[in-house]
């Protein structure tokens, strides 16, 4: 794949993951992961960012007072999807920050 497909496929699996959550992630992985070291990293982020917040969100709704907060992931979804896709379009190795590394190389 050349330097620039894995840029755009890099950034669309950001974006993507804005309206489909945790399945554009996963989808990510399987079709890129092992194509070129700059979607490989993005998609293993992409990923480990979505299954951190999905445990953000488990554990917040089990408690009476992460009720309160439920309204945090979802907006941190969207301002780091953003983050990390403008950060992916410059061509940098971009890292979720509050990110469980899960899924390692």
């Amino acid at each position: 794949m050349s330097k620039d497909g894995e840029k755009a496929w890099a950034v669309a699996g950001h974006l993507l993951a804005i309206p489909f959550e945790f399945f554009a992630p996963v989808i990510g992985y399987i079709a890129f992961n092992g194509k070129g070291p700059f979607i490989s990293h993005h998609v293993r982020e992409s990923l480990n960012f979505g299954i951190t917040m999905l445990l953000a969100v488990v554990v917040l709704a089990v408690s009476i007072i992460g009720w309160i907060l439920l309204w945090l992931p979802p907006l941190l979804w969207i301002i780091f999807r953003i983050i990390a896709a403008i950060k992916t379009s410059q061509g940098e190795f971009y890292k979720y920050p509050l990110t469980l590394r899960l899924i390692q190389k």
